[in-house]
């Protein structure tokens, strides 16, 4: 009998010894149709792994990672991921369909096929212009029922880690907290119609001496706030010489306020020089008066003032943007 046992106590530990210790790494593998590049970027504040993707579409390869949300990019496509060492993830996609139909299976498949579907339902419940244009009792109507459609998935979910549900709880918070800042400055913007602009005063102008605002009354001012950083403000500029070229002569300014910080000066000056900015080039010199009176959080914005000093559009369309014509000539400038 005491062999018996010594010989399955042997068999136990044997086969204990044979048990694989939990991957510190994440294993990430499967099949993309129609792929729109050659790899994948798995990237958070970084790249953090650059994937090849082979002819056929497949691909594996392993990371390791801090555990958390990623973002997984195929070319101009991307979607997010939920990452944590030990998953073993296999993805099936067909990017002509990239949202619809990415799925996952394997070890950890459970968070990110509900991210998929998250992604979806948040296409389907939130239209933001149409909540940024709203009143404020039918945007809580709107924003409430979102946050509970995504609570009843969440909740639907089976086999989520504690961490991750915390984690999207947050998400869900800081998401619906966002969205109603958000609205309450479009509102804000859109009170300011009408009204008396707010003013800058002794901005250095590029051409020579300084320049406020109140020297340029008795002309339309179309205000272009940007900076020499900003990409999306670089990719408008060939659509405001454009519309300055075909508005030469007329009763308008147009405006470029450089939001740069003042260490970057010399580079708003090569820029202005290299790329022939045209229009009444000025360097706001970390004044934030002005952009905070206009609620300003992200660049390009553009903004539009009468003759009068009194604001036409606080959030004005894009050079790049038809409506802006179409603005121009409702106004018979």
């Amino acid at each position: 009998m005491k062999k018996l046992l010594y010989i399955v106590s042997i068999a136990l530990l044997l086969g204990a010894c044979k048990q694989e210790a939990p991957k510190d790494y994440v294993t990430l593998s499967g099949i993309i149709k129609n792929p729109n590049s050659d790899s994948l970027i798995v990237a958070q504040r970084s790249i953090l792994k650059t994937i090849k993707v082979n002819t056929d579409g497949s691909f594996s390869d392993t990371l390791k990672v801090e555990t958390g949300s990623y973002i997984l990019f195929d070319g101009k496509e991307r979607t997010s991921v939920y990452l944590k060492n030990g998953y073993d993830l296999n993805l099936s996609v067909d990017a002509k369909e990239f949202d619809e139909t990415i799925t996952y299976n394997g070890i950890g498949s459970e968070a990110n096929n509900y991210l998929a579907k998250k992604a979806l339902l948040e296409e389907g419940l939130i239209n933001y212009e149409a909540l940024m244009t709203s009143d404020k009792s039918s945007f809580d109507k709107q924003l409430n029922a979102a946050k509970n459609e995504f609570k009843l998935l969440l909740d639907a979910t089976k086999g989520l880690d504690s961490a991750f549900i915390a984690s999207e709880e947050k998400e869900s918070e800081m998401m619906t907290k966002q969205l109603a800042s958000m609205f309450d400055g479009k509102q804000a913007i859109l009170a300011m119609k009408g009204k008396e602009s707010p003013k800058f005063t002794d901005y250095e102008n590029y051409a020579g001496g300084l320049t406020s605002l109140d020297d340029l009354k008795g002309k339309y001012v179309y205000i272009d706030m940007w900076a020499t950083w900003c990409g999306p403000c670089k990719k408008e500029i060939p659509f405001l010489k454009e519309v300055e070229k075909a508005y030469h002569g007329k009763p308008i300014e147009f405006v470029s306020i450089s939001i740069d910080r003042q260490n970057a000066y010399d580079t708003w000056r090569s820029m202005v020089k290299e790329k022939e900015l045209s229009g009444i080039q000025l360097f706001a010199k970390e004044d934030k008066t002005f952009a905070d009176a206009y609620k300003i959080t992200g660049i390009p914005r553009f903004i539009l003032i009468d003759p009068q000093g009194n604001v036409i559009d606080a959030d004005a369309p894009r050079p790049s943007d038809e409506e802006l014509k179409s603005l121009f000539n409702e106004l018979n400038i």
